[in-house]
C-alpha cells in the first residue's frame, strides 16, 4: 500500500500494482473528508489537457496576435518542442523589450499539497533565475486581515500558528461568542495537507464541557448543528456595528477592565468618545445597532451582559474581512476583547478563523517542512493579490497599500501555474475584458478550466497522482511519501520538467535545476527537513526508509497553549509586533493617512452594498459566496462528488423559504441571479437556516459563459464571481471584498442552455504540427 496527500486529507492507495488503483481514507484520520475519494477518477476525466495547445492566431500570425480572441477562437495541438520554443521566444522578446517588470507570474492558487511540485514555488524559482517577475502580496482569503492585524495585535501568520488550543477552550471557556461561526465544511481543508481532522472533535469537547455557544451569522449552519448553540441572525457586513454596540454597553456600564486597557493597550481614550457619540454625535448604543444589524437592542444588551459576566472567547471568521471595510470587524473584535480584559487568560480573549481551515486551535510543529528554495526576486513591483484587473487595465496608475503609495506595472506577459483566477477573482466579466489586454497569457494546467480556455498557450501538467512528491503541513504530525499512482495522462509533464525545458532554451537551466532530477530534489528537501527536525530534538527516519514505509509520524508536543499569555504576564518582556508593542485600539500610523474608508480606530462605515442601503431597493438580496463542502474552491468541481451536489447541473443557491415563496421559486427550480455586473443560473435550495434577504452561492463552479465573445453574457453554471464587486476592502489593505454583493433572484423560465464548463474548447487542425 502507498499513500497520497491533498489539501483535504491523506489517502491510502490500493491496487496500484495491479493497474487499478483506488483510494480509501487514511486510517489515522479520526474524521476524514470524502472530497478526495473522487480525485483519482477526476484526474482521468475527459477534460484533461492532453497535449500542448496554442491559440489559433498565434499559430497563423505569431505570438501576441489578436489577444481580444482569447476564449473565443480554437486551439491547435502542437508538439512539446514547438510550444516550448514559442513561449521561450515570447518571453525572451518581452524581457528584452520591456524588462522583467512586464512579466506577471504571481500565480495565486492552492496548487499541490506536495512540497516539491508546488506550482507557485516552481514558477517563482524559474522566474527568479530569469531576472524576476511582478508578484503579489496577501491572499483573497485574508487580504484585509493580513494588513490590519499586524498593526493592532500580531501578524495573521503568528496568530494562526499560536491560537489558543481546543483543550484550553474546553476546560476554561464559559461563553464562545462566534461572529461568522466555525464552519466544519471549511475545516476539511488546509494549506499543504490534512493528516488529522480535528475541528469537529474540538467543538464537541467544548460542548461536552457545557460551553455556551452563540453563533452570530446570517447562516445557521456556520456552526456545527451537533453542537448545541443559539443562532442570532444578522445582516451581512454589519458585524462591526454589533461589536461597537457591545463595546458601548460594556463601557457605559463600567464593565471594562481599566487596568488592562492602561497596561496592555494604547488608544482607548481615543476610541471611547466615538463609542459614546461625543466624537461624532452618534452614540453606538444597542438601538443604533439594531437599525443597522437587524439584531434587537434587547438581545444586544443581553449579549453584553453575558460576555462581561463569563470567561468569554470571541471569534471572528475569515469571511467577515472579505468585505468592504473588512478591516473593521477584526479591529472591533480586538477592541471588545481588550475592554473585557481577558486576553491572555485561559479560555478568554479572542481568536480569528477557527474552522476556516483545519489546524487552527492545534499545535504547530517545531521545525519547517521540506520547501523548494525560490531564490530572490530582483523585481520590486507587486500588486495586492486581488487587484489583478486593476493592474491589467490601469498600467501606471497609483494605488495605496498598507500606508504607502505605489504604481501598477505595465504587464505584457502573464504566466499562471497552479491556480484559477476565473474562479477566485471578482467581477469575472471585467476580468475577462482585462485578461485580453496583455500580449501573452501562458498557463500550466491539468484541466480545461476557464483560465486555460482564455490562454494563448496551455502546457498539460501532471496531477498529484502522476508524480512523486512529499506531503507536509505545519500542524500535521506526518510526512507522507506521495508515490506516483498512475502514468501521466496524455503528454502531461510536471511543472518542474516544463520549467526545466524552458530554462534550457533561455540559458538558465543550471541555475534552475542545479543539475538535479526530481527524485534528487525530493531526497535533498527531505534531508534538509530531517536536519531541521534533528536540531529540535525530533528524529526522522532516513529518506530510503521513509520512502519505503510511506509515512513518517512526527512526535508532536500536545501541550496546551494560550494566545497572548506571555504578553499578558509581562508586556514589557514580551511586546507585540505593533508600533507600540501593545494592543492598538487606536493606531496613529493609520490615522495620519486620513483614509476616508479606514480611520484610526474601529469604526462603522456603510458598505458600498448592503441591505440597509439604497441599492437594496433594486437588488434586495445579499449574496454570500462561501467555501463549498464538496471541493476546495474550484478544485475537483468536475468530480462526481461535486457534480452529484448540483441542481440540474448547476451550483445550488440556498435561499430563505419566504424569499423564495415571494418569487414563486420552489425547491429544485432553476433561478437567475443578477445585478448590474452580471447574471448566472443556479439551482434553488430552500432553507429556514438562512436569514431573510440573504442567499448563499458557494464559490468554485467553473466559469461557463453562454458566449465567450461578449463579456457579460449569462453565466450558465452558478459562478458567484460574475456578480461580486471587484473593489478593495479599503485604501489600507486593498483586500478582496467578495462578501459585499447585492443581487436580485428570479425563477428562470427561458430555454435552458447546456452546461459546457467541463467540455474542452474547440480545436483546429493543421497539416504541419511542427518538429518534436
Amino acid at each position: 500500500m502507498s499513500f497520497t496527500a491533498a489539501h483535504w486529507g491523506v489517502y491510502e492507495v490500493e491496487g496500484a500494482e495491479t493497474g487499478r488503483p483506488s483510494l480509501r481514507p487514511f486510517s489515522r484520520d479520526p474524521d476524514p473528508s470524502p472530497i478526495g475519494l473522487a480525485a483519482l477518477e477526476a484526474a482521468q476525466a475527459p477534460n484533461r489537457v492532453r497535449r500542448p495547445a496554442v491559440r489559433l492566431s498565434w499559430i497563423e500570425k505569431g505570438w501576441g496576435a489578436n489577444p481580444e480572441r482569447r476564449g473565443v477562437e480554437p486551439f491547435v495541438e502542437v508538439s512539446w518542442g514547438e510550444a516550448l520554443d514559442l513561449v521561450a521566444r515570447a518571453l525572451q522578446a518581452t524581457i528584452k523589450d520591456s524588462g522583467n517588470r512586464s512579466v506577471f507570474a504571481g500565480s495565486y492558487g492552492w496548487s499541490s499539497a506536495g512540497r516539491f511540485n508546488h506550482a507557485q514555488s516552481q514558477i517563482h524559482r524559474f522566474f527568479n533565475t530569469l531576472g524576476g517577475y511582478v508578484g503579489h502580496v496577501d491572499s483573497y482569503s485574508l487580504g484585509a486581515g493580513n494588513v490590519i492585524m499586524p498593526r493592532i495585535a500580531m501578524s495573521m501568520d503568528r496568530l494562526i500558528a499560536a491560537q489558543t488550543t481546543w483543550d484550553v477552550l474546553a476546560k476554561n471557556t464559559e461563553l464562545f461568542l462566534s461572529f461568522g461561526g466555525v464552519p466544519l465544511k471549511n475545516s476539511q481543508i488546509s494549506w499543504g495537507m490534512v493528516g488529522r481532522h480535528t475541528v469537529r472533535a474540538g467543538l464537541r469537547s467544548m460542548a461536552e464541557a457545557k460551553v455556551q455557544f452563540i453563533n452570530i451569522s446570517p447562516v445557521r449552519s456556520d456552526l456545527d448543528s451537533s453542537v448545541p448553540h443559539e443562532w442570532v441572525p444578522i445582516r451581512p457586513n454589519t458585524d462591526t456595528a454589533l461589536l461597537l454596540a457591545l463595546a458601548f454597553e460594556v463601557y457605559t456600564r463600567g464593565w471594562h477592565d481599566k487596568q488592562f486597557l492602561r497596561t496592555h493597550c494604547v488608544g482607548f481614550d481615543r476610541f471611547a468618545p466615538y463609542l459614546t457619540g461625543e466624537a461624532d454625535g452618534i452614540a453606538k448604543a444597542p438601538e443604533w445597532a439594531q437599525q443597522i444589524t437587524g439584531v434587537a437592542a434587547s438581545k444586544i444588551r443581553e449579549l453584553a451582559r453575558l460576555v462581561s459576566a463569563k470567561r468569554s472567547f470571541i471569534t471572528a471568521a475569515w469571511s467577515l474581512q472579505r468585505a468592504h471595510h473588512g478591516e473593521q470587524p477584526y479591529w472591533a473584535t480586538v477592541a471588545l476583547a481588550a475592554m473585557l480584559g481577558q486576553i491572555g487568560l485561559p479560555g478568554g480573549g479572542f481568536g480569528i478563523g477557527y474552522g476556516a481551515v483545519n489546524g487552527i486551535g492545534g499545535t504547530p510543529l517545531p521545525f519547517p517542512g521540506p520547501t523548494l528554495p525560490q531564490g530572490r526576486n530582483p523585481v520590486s513591483e507587486f500588486i495586492p493579490v486581488a487587484r489583478v484587473a486593476d493592474m491589467l487595465e490601469k498600467p501606471g496608475a497609483s494605488f495605496s497599500y498598507n500606508g504607502k503609495s505605489y504604481k501598477y506595472p505595465e504587464v505584457d506577459f502573464v504566466y499562471w501555474a497552479g491556480g484559477n483566477p476565473f474562479h477566485h477573482h471578482q467581477d469575472l466579466n471585467r476580468l475577462l475584458r482585462a485578461w485580453r489586454l496583455p500580449k501573452a497569457v501562458v498557463v500550466n494546467e491539468q484541466f480545461w478550466t476557464a483560465t486555460a480556455k482564455a490562454a494563448d498557450v496551455v502546457f498539460p501538467t501532471t496531477t498529484t497522482f502522476e508524480r512523486d512528491d512529499i506531503g507536509f503541513a505545519s500542524k500535521e504530525p506526518y510526512l507522507i511519501a506521495m508515490r506516483k499512482v498512475i502514468s501521466p495522462v496524455g503528454e502531461a509533464r510536471s511543472d518542474y520538467d516544463i520549467f526545466s525545458a524552458l530554462a534550457r532554451r533561455l540559458g538558465t537551466e543550471a541555475e534552475f535545476t542545479e543539475g538535479r532530477s526530481s527524485q534528487e530534489w525530493l531526497q535533498l528537501l527531505y534531508d534538509r527537513c530531517q536536519q531541521s527536525a534533528q536540531n529540535k530534538g525530533v528524529v526522522l527516519p532516513p529518506f530510503e526508509t521513509f520512502w519505503e514505509n510511506g509515512v513518517a509520524e512526527i512526535p508532536v508536543d500536545e501541550s496546551s497553549h494560550v494566545t497572548f499569555a506571555d504578553f499578558r504576564a509581562d508586556p514589557s518582556a514580551h511586546p507585540l509586533g505593533t508600533r507600540s508593542g501593545k494592543l492598538e485600539i487606536f493606531s496613529q500610523d493609520i490615522a495620519v493617512r486620513n483614509y476616508p474608508d479606514c480611520g484610526g480606530h474601529p469604526m462603522w462605515f456603510e458598505p458600498a452594498e448592503w441591505l440597509g442601503g439604497p441599492g437594496s431597493q433594486k437588488h434586495p438580496i445579499h449574496l454570500l459566496s462561501d467555501q463549498p463542502h464538496t471541493r476546495l474552491h474550484s478544485q475537483l468541481d468536475h468530480s462526481s462528488y461535486s457534480r452529484d451536489n448540483k441542481v440540474q447541473g448547476r451550483e445550488p443557491a440556498v435561499m430563505n423559504l419566504h424569499d423564495a415563496q415571494e418569487r414563486g421559486i420552489r425547491e429544485g427550480d432553476l433561478v437567475r441571479i443578477f445585478n448590474d455586473r452580471g447574471s448566472c443560473l443556479a439551482g434553488a435550495r430552500l432553507s429556514d437556516g438562512i436569514a431573510r434577504g440573504v442567499a448563499k452561492l458557494s464559490t468554485g463552479a467553473w466559469f461557463d459563459p453562454e458566449s465567450w465573445a461578449v463579456a457579460g453574457s449569462l453565466e450558465k453554471h452558478g459562478n458567484p464571481n460574475v456578480l461580486t464587486a471587484d473593489v478593495g476592502a479599503s485604501q489600507l489593505s486593498q483586500g478582496c471584498a467578495a462578501q459585499t454583493c447585492l443581487v436580485q433572484i428570479e425563477r428562470f423560465l427561458g430555454a435552458v442552455p447546456p452546461v459546457t464548463a467541463f467540455m474542452p474548447p474547440p480545436f483546429a487542425v493543421r497539416k504541419d504540427e511542427g518538429a518534436d
